[in-house]
């Protein structure tokens, strides 16, 4: 054989072959489980890098200070968003893997795991701090480090003092040119309300019935204002952008915005559909007993289902949708623009 790459030496599989040891076997009291149980989460933990991988270089793109319509960024980020949804959805099926061991499985060696936890994953941690979850909007946030190293917990703290995804996309959306000049409106684009989107909220109150006519305030007060409240992820300005975007969709300077913002809602959907596969394998191995690493379990996992949606704000844009056929025409310029110029 010719010198060169040898295919496990490539892939270290010394190390990873031999990373399996079973706390079981170090008290002489073989667990058969134990194995699926390490592997599994090993695994989990490989994907957490690869995912981290993918959202980093996401991030690195978008925080340059200007993204052509006409450069390949913005299909590179929509080509890596879309890869970490197919990751999360894989990782979402190895729980049918896990589900093939019983709680009585479990058992023979859980106890010996304490006080080790899944909890403990500072990868997962990571990209929850990297997507934009912040420390003041976790479920439990006063027990969400206090099981972690020293080293670890400081890990986390110095990327919450950073510019998350979500931060990066509203930045993004919030420099989309269409509404800041007079080049596609008329005059009256600088002088309040612009006009697009005065013909916009009164279609848009036009579609409400009586009981949803609360909507309307709403709908001033999260796209007409001009401040963004320290509870939003996205700006007036930013949620405008993305509202447009989700409207005129159709057009195909429009169609790789569409998918990003579809791509961070099937993110948030994803890990959602996640952790509800993960309450209910807890709820079936354990029943209602704390975790290993001393948390409410299947409790504290259903909190954090509730609350730790972090693109939540995209999927809220629906309510203020309406119907093609009653959208505001646009300008023959802004056609232009939108379609490429053909």
């Amino acid at each position: 054989m010719k010198d060169g790459v040898y295919y496990s030496d490539y892939l270290q599989l010394d190390k990873i072959l031999n990373a399996q040891t079973l706390e079981s076997d170090k008290a002489n009291d073989h667990a058969h489980d134990e194995m699926l149980f390490i592997v599994i989460h090993q695994s989990y933990e490989l994907w957490f890098k690869q995912i981290l991988y993918e959202v980093g270089s996401v991030m690195h793109i978008l925080s340059q200070p200007n993204i052509s319509d006409n450069s390949p960024d913005l299909f590179t980020i929509n080509h890596r968003l879309s890869r970490v949804v197919t990751i999360l959805d894989i990782l979402v099926k190895k729980i049918d893997i896990l589900e093939t061991m019983t709680s009585l499985d479990f058992l023979d060696f859980r106890n010996r795991l304490r006080p080790a936890s899944g909890f403990q994953s500072i990868q997962f941690k990571l990209l929850e701090a990297y997507l934009g979850l912040r420390m003041q909007n976790r479920h439990g946030k006063e027990y969400y480090t206090s099981q972690l190293k020293p080293e670890d917990k400081k890990i986390i703290e110095d990327v919450e003092k950073t510019k998350p995804l979500i931060d990066l996309v509203n930045d993004w959306l919030e420099r989309m040119p269409f509404f800041d000049t007079t080049e596609y409106w008329n005059n009256e684009s600088n002088e309040g309300v612009h006009p697009f989107w005065k013909q916009y909220a009164e279609a848009y109150c036009n579609s409400l019935v009586e009981a949803e006519k609360i909507n309307l305030a709403r709908f001033e007060e999260l796209f007409l204002g001009s401040d963004k409240k320290t509870e939003w992820n996205l700006s007036p300005k930013a949620r405008r952008a993305a509202l447009f975007i989700l409207m005129y969709r159709d057009y195909p300077l429009l169609q790789l915005p569409f998918q990003l913002i579809n791509n961070l809602i099937e993110i948030d959907n994803t890990l959602s559909t996640w952790r509800y596969r993960h309450i209910n394998m807890v709820h079936r191995m354990i029943g209602t007993r704390t975790g290993t690493g001393g948390s409410t379990g299947k409790d504290y996992l259903q909190g954090a289902l509730n609350s730790h949606y972090i693109f939540k704000e995209f999927a809220e844009l629906n309510t203020y949708m309406i119907e093609r056929k009653k959208l505001p025409k646009l300008t023959p310029d802004l056609n232009k623009r939108l379609g490429f110029g053909m």
